[in-house]
């Protein structure tokens, strides 16, 4: 028996009720012959309830109404059914053996639709908030820490005798792959790559192993492995350009490949005996120090320049003003890119001053987090802006993240003494808490009673004092 033998009434019937969308079926009369469970479902009641009567008994605007009088189909028409919910429909004729015999339509609720765009709204906002810059010539601090590591950068690439192979380290989060890429730009800029130069980067400890790193980078052969197929590698892909080689100490035992292949201009695939050209400038990078994990000559041809990355604590504090600035602005302008509205964000100042004295130990990308979480705290949601085209959003102390506080991650300067608040103080502060006295009113009552502790240290006990019930 042939499959389409199979296809009975009931075997059709179990499909169009397990499917996703609501499903329609109607005589040249408008009368339903059949509807599946999501239909209706949209109407609050039993499939078998609806066939024989009038699809207008169920649904008054139904687009197979226009169907059955026109014999055209209709696609993607929004219509408005029980109460405000809408549907996306698509209807068509039905034909057989040339003689129009109804309809049906295939319909689904535009609120789903709805709420998944909001969903990829979000995400193309968190995107945007968490990208390299466009413009990675404008890097903070070009001025200042970063002024010579960034005029040995543009040497790599714009040196009269040609570009070099390179080293980027640096502690997590410092911008090594932004380095990268304005080297990049600076390469395109001069001419010494082409404007559709490929850049490839690859972060080498990605992998449970370097023998999975290798031949994404150097691609294979069919046969070279078990299950293993022709593949074109990472290094193909940026010849003539540049392939940044993130985390490069994983490679172990491959650094000889890569050695080979950086002195002969060739590669060969994972499993293969023919030699590739390749014109690649590379950029190896790592949280560790190159010179004890690469073997010696590896390290030899790829250090021609070593940049060293500054970590965020060793910048100054305009630098870290101006990236606090540049973090909230980029907020603000992802907001309006992607929801058309006019939104600012205003730091209490106390707020401000500890996201500027707290220590990040993943730098620079840890401290866009934390400010970026503060203020989606501080933020309302989406479904709470009605028509909303201008939104003024105040960060306060009680929207950073909790472990902001920790004594750990704020600079010794200023931070929280052992002693600074002892048990008969914090019994003071208790007493003033339950009296509805915030952090600052708090602090100012403490002034007067001959005890100096600032706000935020205030705020910071009774986070962790809340934290603790």
């Amino acid at each position: 028996m042939e499959f389409k033998d199979l296809l009975t009434n009931d075997v059709i019937k179990d499909i169009l009720d397990n499917c996703n969308d609501g499903v329609n079926i109607v005589n040249t009369n408008g009368q339903l012959i059949f509807s599946n469970n999501i239909s209706a479902s949209y109407v609050n009641t039993q499939p078998e309830s609806m066939i024989g009567r009038m699809i207008t008994d169920f649904y008054p605007k139904a687009v197979l109404l226009p169907v059955l009088k026109h014999k055209h189909s209709i696609h993607d028409k929004k219509i408005h059914q029980v109460g405000d919910r809408k549907y996306m429909v698509n209807s068509f004729p039905i034909f057989i053996k040339g003689e129009f015999a109804g309809a049906y339509s295939i319909f689904k609720s535009v609120n789903d639709i709805d709420a998944l765009n909001k969903k990829i709204k979000s995400l193309e906002l968190q995107l945007e908030l968490n990208s390299i810059e466009s413009d990675p010539m404008s890097i903070i601090g070009k001025d200042g820490s970063l002024e010579k590591v960034l005029r040995s950068a543009k040497r790599t690439v714009g040196s009269l005798a040609g570009p070099r192979h390179s080293i980027i380290i640096g502690e997590s989060g410092t911008g090594k792959t932004m380095l990268a890429k304005m080297i990049y730009s600076y390469a395109v800029k001069l001419g010494v790559l082409d404007k559709n130069a490929p850049f490839v980067e690859i972060n080498c400890a990605q992998y449970t192993n370097s023998d999975i790193a290798a031949v994404e980078i150097f691609g294979s052969e069919q046969g070279a492995y078990t299950g293993s197929k022709q593949k074109r590698g990472l290094f193909e892909q940026a010849n003539g350009g540049i392939l940044f080689l993130d985390e490069a100490h994983a490679l172990e035992q491959y650094q000889n490949i890569l050695l080979k292949a950086i002195e002969s201009g060739k590669i060969r695939r994972i499993g293969g005996s023919k030699e590739i050209n390749v014109d690649v400038i590379i950029i190896a990078a790592s949280t560790k120090n190159l010179k004890d994990e690469l073997l010696p000559e590896l390290y030899q041809r790829l250090a021609q320049y070593e940049l060293i990355l500054p970590s965020l604590a060793d910048r100054s504090l305009d630098e870290k003003i101006d990236l606090l600035n540049h973090f909230v602005k980029k907020y603000e302008d992802a907001v309006m890119l992607h929801n058309n509205i006019k939104y600012k964000v205003v730091l209490n100042p106390s707020c401000r001053d500890i996201l500027l004295k707290a220590h990040y130990p993943r730098n620079i990308r840890q401290m866009r987090d934390v400010i970026n979480l503060s203020i989606d705290a501080a933020s309302p949601l989406i479904s709470e802006i009605h028509d909303g085209k201008e939104i003024v959003t105040k960060v306060e102390l009680e929207h950073l993240p909790f472990e902001l506080f920790d004594d750990n991650n704020l600079n010794k300067q200023d931070s929280i003494e052992n002693n600074t608040i002892n048990s008969y103080i914090g019994s003071i502060i208790d007493e003033l808490s339950c009296q509805g006295l915030g952090p600052r009113k708090i602090s100012k009552c403490l002034e007067e009673k001959g005890y100096n502790i600032e706000y935020y240290k205030v705020a910071y006990y009774m986070k962790r004092k809340k934290g603790q019930c």
